[in-house]
């Protein structure tokens, strides 16, 4: 027992003096070990910042999602050559059956807008109706909401983004002013708030610079019905899609590929699936940059065996194993990686930080990111130290003290 007490001692104050040795050899040649450190932090800063960031903005948009609320579900309904979308008894049905809370048309068009001597083309204009401000009170950040009388007299009111407000209103308040939209004229009665699920709703029903009454919009643009709606939904939505479907069939005597209904839920897991594949597929070239480190590393203890030949055999002399020496040298490349690795995982997470910053997303820490950057740099360490230490412990000593 006292003797393998010993044993396990010594053990490790051997590697104690290894750690101290490479540690003075990693100082004495410091140039040399910050170019090899180098390869490795730009590697770990590459993948840790790149897959950091992606996870952010996935996260940023599934709270997005989150916020609209999962029971959402948009209709396009192209219907058949008898029937071409939804009018508005269609729509009142739609939003009379159960767990349906209301439905909101989307009617979209593009055109030219002017005022005074502003001219500006292919302006993306939205018909909604009343219910749509009802279900996001938060869109207008002044004035008012499209109402029920605004629908049945197919009013020329429109409400107005903040581009739209530089553009045709710059030191003017907008709200009650004229705006010619397709050769229209429309008086402006609110103006369209800056929503942070903004990136949500263009996927859903398309940007918009301006948002009139969806009866104008069908009548601007000669039609009679709704091809794409929004419906709200409470309790269990796949109930409400399954009326819905139902619904359709018969409206559309039974044919196929009349309508599509799109949850939010297949919506998110398509975004989650995309942005996955991106942060794998950037990861991967990312960790490119960390094989290129571990050449480094190789080619720098390579050079360190050749210049300290004298200095492994006198070790050998004096009764070091090959273990030993081989030993010490894969604990100096691990501690070239290791550095690396976590000043590149200080320097991806900022970086990652500041990227978040600057597109507006919030920042949320990737520790499985921090764990593979890291990790990963070690792994390289090891792996590629491990031929130049195992030269290292099967030099001759007797050819090694020739040289001196």
């Amino acid at each position: 027992m006292k003797r393998m007490g010993s044993g396990i001692l010594g053990s490790f104050f051997m590697l104690v003096e290894s750690v101290r040795m490479s540690v003075a050899n990693i100082r004495q040649n410091r140039l040399r070990s910050f170019l090899t450190i180098l390869g490795i932090l730009i590697g770990v800063t590459a993948v840790i910042a790149l897959i950091t960031t992606i996870q952010s903005v996935s996260g940023s948009i599934s709270d997005s999602f989150s916020s609209m609320g999962a029971g959402t579900l948009t209709v396009s309904a192209t219907g058949t050559e008898l029937k071409a979308g939804l009018d508005a008894e269609d729509m009142r049905r739609i939003a009379e059956l159960d767990g349906v809370l209301g439905v909101t048309p989307s009617v979209s068009l593009s055109t030219k807008v002017a005022r005074g001597g502003a001219l500006e083309t292919g302006v993306a204009v939205s018909g909604k109706n009343d219910f749509y401000f009802e279900s996001n009170p938060d869109a207008i950040a002044r004035g008012r909401a499209i109402n029920a009388l605004d629908l049945e007299g197919k009013s020329r009111v429109c409400l107005i983004n903040a581009d739209m407000v530089d553009l045709f209103f710059y030191g003017v308040d907008p709200v009650g002013e004229v705006l010619y939209i397709g050769g229209l004229d429309f008086t402006v009665i609110g103006i369209l708030s800056e929503s942070a699920d903004e990136t949500v709703q263009s996927m859903l029903s398309g940007s918009a610079d301006i948002m009139i009454p969806y009866t104008t919009a069908l009548k601007m643009n000669s039609e009679s019905l709704v091809t794409g709606i929004t419906v709200y939904t409470e309790g269990d939505s796949a109930a409400v899609q399954d009326s819905i479907e139902a619904f359709l069939d018969a409206l559309y005597n039974y044919e196929d590929d009349t309508y599509e209904i799109t949850t939010m839920d297949s919506i998110e897991d398509t975004m989650d699936s995309m942005l996955s594949m991106m942060s794998a597929l950037l990861g991967g070239i990312a960790s490119i940059a960390l094989v290129v480190g571990g050449i480094g590393i190789m080619n720098m203890m390579l050079t360190s065996v050749t210049e300290r030949t004298v200095e492994i055999g006198l070790k050998k002399a004096v009764g070091a194993r090959p273990g030993q020496i081989q030993a010490q040298f894969l604990i100096e490349s691990f501690l070239l990686s290791v550095v690396g690795g976590v000043s590149g995982a200080l320097l991806g997470v900022a970086l990652s930080a500041a990227l978040c910053s600057v597109m507006g997303t919030s920042f949320q820490l990737s520790y499985a990111a921090i764990a593979l950057g890291v990790g990963f740099s070690a792994a390289v360490g090891i792996l590629f130290g491990w031929s130049p230490a195992r030269k290292a412990s099967k030099l001759n000593p007797i050819d090694a003290l020739r040289r001196m």
